[in-house]
């Protein structure tokens, strides 16, 4: 099966949920009126693509209609789609413009952070760039025997300290590893809880600062993971360490196992942060690049290559 293919299953569950409850809505009216955008409204909030850019769909889709004079309920799917496409468009692709480029991947523990980091390696090594990890989760108990499995299955290096450890002292060496040895990329892995919510946004901060000293003109990106099955508690996550950590983007996990996957398109909107990558499986390769396209075609069921 493609990706392509896997896309498509994984996001059966959401497609079940949220796209059946818009194609059900949309037919069961002969004409548009302001009934229809009320209950389109309402069908997204509860597919928990969130209050905010449910409002917003529906006040491009109202404009959208008048503008193309489309008095036919059934068009709606289609602009449905295409708004929702324009939602998620833009920002997909890393910046790794220079060697190395630094990718700090941040999110809170549980969301699977420490597998993504594995796939991603994988990913990236598979397109021929030198990739070495850096284990500065070093709080939370077997994280670092965890990414080294990973590691080891990505075929990448790793640098690590013993648990407990400075997490800025590891990002420093991982740093000075990754110029001395010529990595085209560094995955720096952080800690998803301390003591409390300051304590982590402080460590964060001075990991930044840490990455801005050492390598001042590098590429760097933020990634947050995130859980999709967990809904809208995946967007107020979101909206914390945006403030907190300035995200670059965002790679969302557990696609395959949720209903919620209309979350996507919120965070996308409310909070105009790139979805880089997204993943719908347990296997090393089932994290790929996050493309707008395609995942509105498999969310509404639209085969691939059709127009969506």
């Amino acid at each position: 099966m493609g990706f392509f293919g896997k896309l498509a299953d994984g996001l059966r569950k959401t497609r079940e949920s949220m796209a059946k409850a818009v194609d059900d809505l949309v037919g069961s009216f002969t004409k548009i009126d302001e009934e229809l955008f009320e209950e389109l409204e309402e069908t997204l909030i509860m597919s928990d693509v969130g209050i905010v850019t449910a409002q917003n769909i529906c006040e491009k889709l109202r404009a959208r209609v008048k503008q193309e004079g489309i008095t036919d309920a059934a068009q709606v799917k289609r602009l449905i789609r295409e708004i929702i496409k324009e939602m998620l468009e833009g920002g997909e692709a890393l910046n790794l413009s220079t060697q190395p480029s630094v990718i700090l991947v941040i999110g809170v523990n549980g969301v699977g952070k420490t597998t993504t980091i594995g796939k991603l390696a994988a990913n990236l090594k598979a397109d021929g760039k030198k990739v070495l990890l850096g284990a500065a989760d070093t709080f939370r108990a077997a994280a670092i025997e965890q990414l080294q499995v990973w590691a080891d299955r990505a075929g990448v290096d790793m640098i690590k300290h013993a648990e407990g450890s400075d997490p800025a002292a590891v990002v420093y060496d991982t740093l000075a590893a990754g110029k001395a040895r010529g990595m085209d990329v560094i995955i720096c892995d952080t800690a998803g809880r301390l003591h409390n919510k300051k304590n982590l946004m402080d460590e964060l901060s001075k990991i930044t600062r840490v990455i801005q000293r050492e390598l001042p003109d590098s590429a760097v990106e933020v990634l947050l993971v995130l859980d999709a099955t967990t809904g809208q508690n995946a967007l107020n996550q979101a909206r914390q360490f945006r403030e907190a950590a300035g995200i670059t983007g965002i790679i969302l996990t557990k696609l395959d196992g949720t209903a919620r996957g209309g979350v996507v398109i919120g965070i996308r909107e409310e909070l105009q942060v790139p979805i880089k990558y997204i993943g719908v499986g347990e296997q090393i390769d089932d994290l790929r690049p996050f493309d707008a396209h395609d995942f509105v075609s498999a969310l509404f069921g639209v085969s691939e290559g059709e127009e969506s």
